[in-house]
């Protein structure tokens, strides 16, 4: 069975049986393409919000929680906003706000002073947000220093965005359990780290991810566990923008109706429309 008849929008784990590292591959090209159908952005702007929807469905493998994880990067820099959002149930969306014409294709010009924030936001508990500087040269840089720092934890990510076509790869190095000493573990995290640089963005959105571990890992012991489907799903919906109006109070809301028939409101990730009527607004008071 070739390639291209086993890819999927999925996301699939693996670890390493000899040594404390685990892994993470996911490969996100239908879901992107329809993200991209509703925003003509360009071509530096679709690759930053292509990596950034993969790191979101990367990390939100990493931790048990039912909610959404959401990545936003703001910066002084050519491109204002960027924002990915997944859900446990690995659902994702994104937006991007960009300046108009011309933009460059370096990393720092286009994210100037740039934060990177991470919350997640679960169905029951308290919200968590952990803000970290744009202080790499790529957004992998960056995502690897954050967690050096906030968790202590070695991690390794590579994206590649190939016009429409998505994949990324996590390493992530584990609390000790194998026998070793700290010099072997070292070398063990070291050894898959140096692999896991080797492949190509042309491998990493054209292989299946059994052929990826292979090429990466072959001489390593490596277990692959059963594949999550991604999507592009988003979660606007007319109760939601319901509530939201509501918040504005029943004032407000009259006079937005007074220069207008109804009140409009257009989703900014789908770009799906939304009209409230005079008598919904009375009806919701």
């Amino acid at each position: 069975m070739s390639s291209s008849e086993t890819k999927s929008d999925s996301t699939q784990r693996f670890i390493f049986d000899e040594t404390d590292v685990r892994g993470e591959l996911v490969q996100f090209s239908q879901g992107f393409s329809e993200i991209l159908a509703s925003h003509d952005y360009p071509q530096p702007v679709q690759a930053l919000l292509g990596q950034l929807l993969v790191a979101s469905v990367l990390l939100s493998t990493s931790i048990k929680f039912d909610g959404k994880l959401i990545l936003q990067i703001k910066s002084a820099g050519q491109i204002a906003l960027l924002m990915a959002e997944c859900t446990s149930e690995q659902a994702v969306r994104g937006i991007a706000k960009h300046e108009s014409g011309p933009l460059s294709d370096d990393f720092k010009t286009l994210l100037c002073d740039g934060t990177l924030s991470i919350t997640i936001d679960p169905d029951k508990g308290e919200r968590y947000q952990g803000i970290v500087p744009l202080d790499g040269d790529t957004l992998a840089d960056c995502l690897g220093h954050y967690f050096a720092q906030s968790e202590q934890l070695a991690t390794h990510f590579h994206f590649s965005v190939l016009e429409q076509q998505l994949a990324g790869i996590m390493l992530q190095q584990l609390p000790a359990t194998k026998p070793s000493d700290v010099d072997a573990r070292q070398e063990d995290w070291n050894r898959v780290h140096l692999l896991a640089q080797s492949i190509t963005d042309q491998e990493m959105v054209s292989l299946t991810k059994e052929e990826i571990l292979f090429r990466l890992f072959h001489d390593e012991k490596t277990r692959l566990f059963d594949e999550k489907p991604v999507v592009f799903r988003c979660s606007c919906s007319p109760q939601r923008f319901k509530t939201s109006l509501i918040s504005l109070g029943q004032d407000e809301l009259n006079a937005i109706l007074k220069d207008n028939e109804d009140i409009h409101i257009q989703c900014e990730f789908c770009l799906s429309d939304y009209n409230f009527a005079p008598s919904d607004v009375a009806a919701w008071f």
